[in-house]
């Protein structure tokens, strides 16, 4: 298991102090809102103050300019309201120049409104329960018991009854969770060799209790592919905790248990972030999600998934309606939006009132620019929990559904069952989504969302159960890459024209040899070479001085009795 240990930048850039306070009487809340980031000593030149490398790499990959929600909030506004008294910060957000803070001296906030660059102040209130299922059981936000359906001895002998999927390429042994994999088809990109490797993906949930010890997630933690871990209800780095919701949602992407299960991205690298507070629903954690999707932008995530909601709380007045379900009113929404406005695909539950007096989806589900996921069951039907679209100005919601009804989950004593719930179908869609985009890494994080928009089963005719339907992620390769993978040999050539080097991913369906050659314009060979390949994909690099000048060269390929040539441009 990997230390909590951040980049120096975050240590300059992104301290962050709690100081819960443990006094008697009543805990007040607020949410103080800046006028500016004027005379900030962080400056847009110098963006390695406040991002990560990666983070700005992913800037400059999508043309992303940076603007003023980038910098960090004046630290001098800051100190200036820590210092004002009784006050603890909570979380802080860039995105919304905004801070939450904690005070059992409610005539604070009179001081602190009357400071110049202090645009307003709200309170919010939050009052502690106890650990309640009924309460849990109200919306799919919580760890909710009955996501997981507990298989009784027989359900579970059954597993043994279930063909496993064995590929030889990426050598995975799916037991019973091929199905959930195989039906969007992101073993197609297994075998192809896409499994999330360099891809960065940030969880945010309720708790990830026996993540760190349970026997699927070894090869995550021997790795160290645990990137960053943070919990922004209780202010440390404790995310081992709290509830198993977050480790079952990480099992569908990340478990990697042979016969058993295997998740859509078991190579990527992840962030682990507590955003929601189980023992309570106040909307200081949509507020507490923005802080994290700023943490996930920081460190340079790719992926943010969030299998969490929000529509009414234990204040009644924080409660949304419909009306604001326009991706563009809630806290968490906003946030959603920015962080695709940073080049982030954001992968959202959309919900699981389907059946309930609310039947819409929920916040963040409703945001422009996330990628929502509704739930069907193993045989591709809609599941009638499953919340409903379309958002309040009418735009397709969910986008798209994976199997979010009878799927299967690690669970934290080693074994595996049955969960149902969209917060399943969203990071089984999160991971693939990582492997695809691994495939294509000069896309943009809309364009990734297009192609598995337009791969959906009822792309020309979504409705407001489904969304787009259920994405094909072998349809969607295909279109990338402008080549039909059959059950014959296929390979894809790029990028043509080139630069340095020349790359072949060559799929064949068995081992064997085949033979390449250069031929220059006037037909002589220049360069010639044999390849034994194995069976799955094959990556064949050719170097620039294996070619002729800047004129087109004939690139040949012989697979015995077969021969392929293709043109190709050295600039």
């Amino acid at each position: 298991m990997t230390s909590n240990k951040y980049p120096p930048f975050f240590i300059s850039s992104f301290v962050f102090l709690f100081a819960f306070l443990k006094l008697s009487g009543q805990t007040f809340l607020y949410k103080i809102d800046f006028t500016d980031k004027n005379n900030s000593p962080f400056s847009l030149s110098n963006p390695s103050q406040f991002l990560s490398p990666k983070a700005i790499l992913r800037r400059n990959n999508q043309n992303i300019l940076l603007q003023e929600n980038d910098l960090p909030i004046n630290p001098e506004y800051l100190d200036s309201i820590l210092n004002s008294g009784n006050v603890s910060l909570l979380n802080r957000s860039k995105w919304l120049n905004s801070i939450t803070i904690s005070t059992t001296d409610s005539s604070l906030i009179g001081l602190i409104n009357s400071y110049s660059f202090v645009k307003n102040s709200i309170r919010w209130k939050k009052t502690k329960s106890k650990f309640s299922e009924e309460k849990l059981a109200r919306d799919f936000t919580k760890v909710l018991p009955e996501e997981i359906q507990r298989g009784s001895k027989n359900q579970i002998d059954d597993f043994n009854s279930i063909p496993s999927k064995k590929l030889n390429v990426a050598g995975f042994d799916y037991g019973p969770s091929f199905n959930q994999v195989n039906m969007i088809n992101a073993d197609f990109l297994h075998n192809l060799g896409f499994r999330g490797e360099g891809m960065l993906i940030a969880v945010l949930d309720a708790g990830f209790i026996s993540a760190d010890t349970m026997a699927a997630f070894d090869n995550l933690f021997q790795t160290n592919r645990i990137i960053a871990t943070r919990n922004f209800v209780d202010g440390n780095d404790s995310v081992f905790k709290s509830a198993t919701h977050g480790t079952y949602v990480l099992s569908t992407m990340a478990a990697e248990l042979p016969s058993l299960i295997v998740g859509t991205a078991p190579k990527a690298n992840y962030m682990l972030f507590i955003t929601e507070d189980i023992l309570s629903e106040t909307i200081i954690e949509e507020f507490n999600w923005v802080s994290a999707a700023e943490f996930a932008d920081s460190a340079g995530a790719d992926i943010i998934n969030s299998s969490l909601g929000y529509t009414t709380f234990d204040d009644s007045t924080q409660n949304h309606t419909y009306a604001e379900m326009d991706g563009n009113t809630a806290i968490a929404s906003t946030g959603a939006d920015i962080a695709s406005a940073k080049g982030i695909l954001v992968v959202v539950s959309a919900g699981n009132s389907g059946n309930g007096p609310w039947h819409f989806i929920g916040v963040p589900a409703d945001a422009d620019s996330a990628l929502t996921i509704g739930a069907v069951d193993a045989s591709k039907i809609y599941a009638s929990f499953s919340s409903k679209g379309p958002s309040a100005d009418g735009r397709v919601k969910p986008d798209v559904c994976a199997q979010g009804q009878g799927t299967v989950i690690a669970t934290s004593n080693d074994s595996i069952t049955w969960g149902s719930g969209t917060s399943f179908s969203s990071p089984i869609m999160a991971g693939a989504a990582a492997c695809f985009w691994q495939s294509a890494p000069g896309k943009s994080n809309i364009e990734i969302a297009d192609f598995i928009r337009k791969s959906a089963s009822q792309y020309n005719n979504p409705d407001t159960l489904m969304g787009y339907g259920i994405p094909d992620f072998k349809s969607a390769y295909e279109s990338l890459t402008n080549k039909i993978f059959t059950d014959t040999d296929s390979f894809v050539i790029y990028p043509n024209p080139f630069t340095e080097k020349l790359f072949v991913d060559y799929y064949s369906t068995d081992k064997k040899i085949i033979s390449m050659a250069v031929f220059d314009v006037s037909g002589k060979k220049i360069m010639n070479l044999e390849k034994t390949l194995s069976e799955g994909l094959n990556r064949i690099s050719i170097e620039k001085n294996s070619l002729s000048g800047n004129s087109p060269n004939i690139l040949q390929i012989k697979n015995g009795a077969k021969t392929v040539k293709e043109i190709v441009i050295k600039l």
